[in-house]
């Protein structure tokens, strides 16, 4: 499949829509090795990626429960169901990181966390094109500070997302993309009206 062919045909695969196998040895490293042709302003390399596989999968779910219960001591059985089941399927899950530098005087934070941003899509559109399935998700886990604790990341840092990553189940559906047009203007340098 050519570049564009693999862009315009990857979907997000829901974690209960993935399973074994999963990405492994090479593969997966050459999947990885994408992530760090990221756009990268000042050469600052801030993305950290935790491989999450195997019985550790389990260990972060307990952590999603205990970062929940910090938050919300009389949270729901279902709620807790919810985050304990939150790594079940999914053989990989990526926890995509960035370790923000706040002092440098070119490189604001926001582009640092852009670049592991455009780092977790290369490594979705890799697995895509080695014919795996991906999701992307965020959440309270991703703003908790339990949870960022649990990956040395400091208050400064931040946990772009969870990418889940193993083979996708037969019979999923393509999604319906909207119209770039709906998107898009040309700007021609005319300033807006105030209102």
């Amino acid at each position: 499949m050519d570049a564009m062919e693999n862009l315009m045909s990857r979907n997000s695969v829901p974690p209960k829509l993935l399973s074994e196998p999963a990405p492994e040895n090479e593969v997966l490293q050459e999947i990885l090795n994408t992530a760090v042709r990221a756009p990268d302003h000042g050469a600052i390399q801030p993305w950290r990626f935790h491989i999450v596989r195997g019985e550790a999968r389990a260990r972060l779910a307990e952590i999603f429960v205990e970062a929940l219960l910090k938050r919300d001591p009389d949270a729901p059985e279902a709620a807790i169901t919810k985050e304990r089941n939150r790594t079940k399927f999914a053989p990989i899950v990526i926890v995509a990181c960035t370790e923000v530098t706040t002092d440098h005087p070119n490189v604001p934070p926001v582009e640092q966390i852009v670049s592991t941003g455009a780092a977790v899509q290369n490594i979705m559109n890799a697995a895509h094109s080695k014919g795996y399935g991906s999701f992307l998700s965020t959440g309270k886990n991703a703003q908790d500070p339990y949870v960022k604790q649990a990956f040395n990341l400091t208050d400064k840092d931040e946990i772009v997302g969870f990418v889940y990553l193993g083979t996708p189940k037969p019979g999923l559906s393509a999604k319906p993309r909207p119209d770039v047009a709906e998107f898009c203007t040309e700007w021609t340098g005319a300033a807006a009206a105030a209102e």
